[in-house]
């Protein structure tokens, strides 16, 4: 008899017959020679920059030709082979657009392996085994993922000028500019991945549990009742529903917190995990209520697709991206609602910031976490795997003829090829557009600095450009929870900081960088720098330079007349200026491949360049 494959008839079995087909096709695509390249350039040029790789070096033309030497597990010479250069922003190593080379004997051809390159120079790299093997998985896991993203956006061939902030959450798909493993997602397979990925567009809607208030723990902010936030968030069809089942099973509701899902983290980790307390009606499971939410380029953050009005969900999501685990630390859920009244407080007070500059805080209104209960030493299985925190929409606050983009979209080349951005720099003109977008951008969050000692994590996901056809005029802040910086005697008003749960030292041991509060106001400042800085405007500066010819030297000199403009305005933060000095000679950035490989014993730092630092004869104080 012959066999001949056949698709499922059942319309789920369908659909994924149709994932594995997607799959194969990308496997075979052009996207996964560019995205497996696109990865070695990360790895290389973040390895080379943090000192981890010694290469020899010689000009080539207008480049640099890097070689590393390593051996083969026969103890053959090997080699590894690149061009690239150092460039102004940070003295950033950028490589260029050719593969990079591997060099056995007299064979030569690209490499293809990461972690053949790993292994054959791990003697340079001096890593740890079980680290390096890890960190292989990541990278290979995100070849797979963004091959998967990128062979889709490839055949659809959409352009995202002209898409709405929301959905442009999503589209954005590029993933971190500067971390290698950028899309590792690990726990999500394949279908997963095509499932949940916010790349994929997927309309999800939350599971809903109904926790024991014993068991629970959350904050709300001043004047937030949680019952009034979700009567918004759930109609009255839904929680009658709910209060129903409760009363079914004889429970009483007010004894009951409602807490959200993500249906992979149920199907996962939830329900296996926590089926003791399922069986003990310690959690309830209660089903989906009415409205669709869709995935923010963060993967755990769910925007409200049929309300856009309504909060979004961060919710708990056991996988790790980017070398970081998604889970939701029970301390920094319950810190949520304090730091937002703290800084919206700030923001309410201070003129400069509530009525010129007009920045948004996107608060974190409510937070809910369910702690579980295991004897401390096994509690780390239980940790962070349910909580949901509720953040305010950006919709409410965006004016009449205004619209937002995702910082992230500043550096995205659409489908035809050209910077989305292109239209607006053109018709605005680069420099004028420039410094609008360093006005809007960087004067908020060096007043929180300088004014009033806080330093936000304002990485492109935390930071919202919101614009009037294309013209920069303030940005939405968010993600405070643990993205945020302070030393309590260097606070303009420390009497008024909020009373913060502390850091456990379970989560301080697997997260060294991970902490709110510091006694070295330098480290306040690098808060700034490596993340907003070094990583944010880094990239649109070296972006801005190979895409539309304006020169980085250029656009540092701009963002440094912004700053020493502030500072001619606010003369009475003089003293602040020298202890958070933005124009130091250097500055420390966080170390984000070199970790991968090294036991976590301590916070990986390195001293670079500090691209705002004044050049020779230039002015270094305000007048």
């Amino acid at each position: 008899m012959e066999l001949t494959a056949r698709a499922p008839s059942d319309s789920a079995g369908v659909s994924l017959f149709q994932d594995l087909l997607d799959l194969e096709a990308a496997l075979r695509s052009e996207q996964f020679i560019e995205v497996r390249r696109r990865i070695f350039r990360q790895l290389v040029e973040a390895l080379l920059y943090e000192g981890a790789l010694q290469p020899e070096s010689e000009p080539d033309g207008e480049q640099l030709r890097f070689r590393f030497h390593g051996e083969d597990d026969a103890g053959s010479p090997v080699r590894y082979e690149c061009q690239g250069r150092r460039r102004w922003s940070f003295e950033r190593i950028r490589l260029g657009p050719g593969p990079i080379l591997r060099v056995r004997g007299g064979e030569v051809g690209e490499a293809e392996s990461f972690a053949r390159f790993l292994s054959e120079l791990r003697a340079s790299l001096g890593a740890d085994p079980e680290r390096l093997a890890h960190f292989v998985h990541e990278l290979e896991q995100t070849h797979l993922k963004d091959t998967l993203a990128q062979h889709r956006r490839s055949r659809s061939g959409r352009t995202l000028r002209s898409l709405p902030y929301d959905e442009l959450e999503g589209e954005l798909m590029d993933g971190h500019p500067y971390h290698p493993s950028y899309k590792s997602r690990i726990g999500f397979d394949a279908v997963d991945h095509l499932a949940f990925g916010p790349e994929f567009t997927p309309e999800l809607r939350p599971l809903w549990l109904a926790a024991h208030r014993e068991w629970t723990r959350s904050t709300a902010s001043a004047g937030t009742e949680p019952r009034e936030l979700l009567a918004r968030e759930l109609t009255e069809a839904t929680r009658t529903r709910f209060r129903r089942m409760l009363l079914e099973r004889g429970l009483a509701p007010e004894d009951y917190v409602l807490l959200p899902v993500h249906p992979w983290q149920w199907r996962e980790q939830v329900l296996s995990t926590l089926f003791p307390e399922l069986r003990d009606a310690r959690l309830v499971m209660l089903g989906e209520a009415d409205d669709f939410y869709t995935p923010q380029q963060s993967i755990r953050t769910l925007a409200n697709r049929s309300h856009p009005e309504k909060a979004s969900l961060k919710l708990a999501l056991s996988i790790l991206n980017t070398s970081t685990a998604r889970t939701l630390a029970s301390h920094t859920v319950e810190n949520a609602a304090p730091i937002s009244d703290w800084l919206s407080g700030i923001a309410r007070e201070d003129t400069y910031l509530r009525d010129e500059l007009r920045t948004v805080l996107l608060r974190e209104v409510l937070g809910v976490s369910f702690e579980g209960q295991r004897p401390e030493p096994l509690r780390a299985r239980t940790s962070g795997i349910l909580a949901c925190i509720w953040r305010e929409s950006l919709h409410p606050f965006l004016d009449a003829g205004e619209e937002a983009l995702p910082f992230t979209g500043l550096c995205h080349l659409d489908a035809d090829g050209r910077p989305l951005i292109e239209p607006w720099v053109r018709r605005f003109g680069p420099e004028q557009w420039v410094r609008q977008l360093l006005e809007v951008s960087v004067l908020p969050l060096i007043h929180l600095l300088y004014a009033h000692g806080i330093a936000l994590e304002a990485h492109a996901q935390n930071m919202v450009l919101i614009h009037a056809g294309g013209l920069p005029r303030r940005v939405a802040l968010k993600d405070f929870h643990d993205g945020i910086r302070f030393s309590p005697a260097h606070l303009a008003h420390p009497e008024r900081r909020p009373v913060l749960r502390a850091t456990p030292p379970s989560h301080a041991r697997v997260n060294r960088n991970s902490y709110i509060q510091t006694e070295d106001p330098a480290e306040v400042r690098d808060f700034v720098h490596d993340a907003f800085f070094f990583i944010n405007l880094g990239e649109l500066a070296l972006f801005l330079a190979d895409h539309l010819g304006f020169e980085e030297r250029q656009f540092w000199g701009l963002a440094r007349e912004v700053i020493l403009a502030y500072q001619r305005r606010f003369p009475e933060h003089r003293e602040r200026f020298a202890l958070f000095d933005l124009f130091a000679p250097t500055t420390q950035v966080e170390q984000l491949a070199l970790r991968r490989l090294l036991p976590d014993t301590e916070v990986r730092m390195h001293p670079v360049r500090n691209a705002l630092a004044p050049q020779e004869g230039m002015e270094t104080v305000p007048r």
